[in-house]
């Protein structure tokens, strides 16, 4: 299972993070997920549960936001939501498109805890 690599990319990136800040430890991570990442939200909220063990996030919740699959034809122009099994354009038919998005894991925040206050 990948997501357990990827939980331990991403829960690095956390502890620098807070390090950087001089948090004591993080209350909330926040993901932008799109269904072309390869990442499958359930395997990586498993993941996490495990990889964030002994991590300044070993409290910390994981919040996915699930971001649409979005194209643009480059056709008619038109722009869009598609689905996996349909990237043409709704519009004109082309399958002339552009990603617009879809296709990203991205840490969209970071919520720190600081020594004296409470999570």
């Amino acid at each position: 299972m990948h997501e357990l690599s990827v939980c331990s990319a991403l829960l690095d990136q956390v502890a620098r993070l807070a390090a950087r800040h001089g948090a004591s430890g993080v209350s909330m991570v926040s993901l932008r997920l799109g269904p072309l990442s390869g990442i499958e939200p359930a395997l990586l909220r498993a993941a996490y549960r495990e990889a964030r063990r002994g991590t300044p996030a070993q409290d910390a919740e994981l919040a996915i936001v699930e971001v649409p699959l979005r194209i643009a034809c480059l056709r008619c122009g038109a722009a869009g939501d598609a689905a996996l099994d349909r990237l043409s354009c709704a519009i004109c038919g082309s399958g002339l498109t552009r990603l617009l998005s879809g296709d990203e894991m991205l840490l969209d925040s970071v919520d720190l805890v600081f020594p004296g206050q409470s999570t």
